[in-house]
Order: structure tokens, then C-alpha cells, then sequence
């Protein structure tokens, strides 16, 4: 089977879904591009990524390695890149 046949008719894919998890409430859940936000800053300690819990409200904010910025960025999650200051 091609891949022309395998994807006849696909109209689009679904959006990219992170799962992620509450260190307040412990719920678990998947989030899309548009619920998470991820910044850049000079060093791995000013580097995460951060969201609103779906299940209790409160503000999330995570550690953000190689990996998981490169994984964030690939699914369209939007990105602000941090200037040290002087």
C-alpha cells in the first residue's frame, strides 16, 4: 500500500496533545499547543515551560531540558525567548 492510498481522504490531523500533570491537585491530563507556553532563558534555570491546571485552576510552571523544548516547539507550543539582564 502507498502512502497516497493509506491517506486518501484524510482532510487534516488532529492537533498535538501533551500530556502533562498537577503537582498541587495530582490530576492528569492532556493539554494542546494553545494551553502551554514555554520560555527560554540564558540557562536550564530559566528555561520551562508552563500551564493552568484544568482541574484546580492553579499556575504550573516546569523545568523545561533539551528534550522538552525541542518537543514543545515541534507541536507549536508558543515560545518567548528571555534576554538576560545586564
Amino acid at each position: 500500500m502507498s502512502v497516497a492510498v493509506a491517506f486518501a481522504g484524510m482532510k487534516r490531523v488532529g492537533g498535538v496533545v501533551f500530556k502533562a500533570g498537577c503537582p498541587d491537585c495530582r490530576a492528569n491530563f492532556e493539554l494542546g499547543a494553545r494551553e502551554l507556553r514555554l520560555a527560554i532563558g540564558a540557562t536550564s534555570k530559566t528555561t520551562f515551560y508552563s500551564f493552568t491546571c484544568p482541574g484546580c485552576g492553579v499556575a504550573v510552571r516546569k523545568p523545561a531540558g533539551e528534550r522538552i523544548v525541542e518537543l514543545l516547539t515541534g507541536g507549536g507550543v508558543r515560545t518567548l525567548r528571555l534576554h538576560p539582564t545586564v
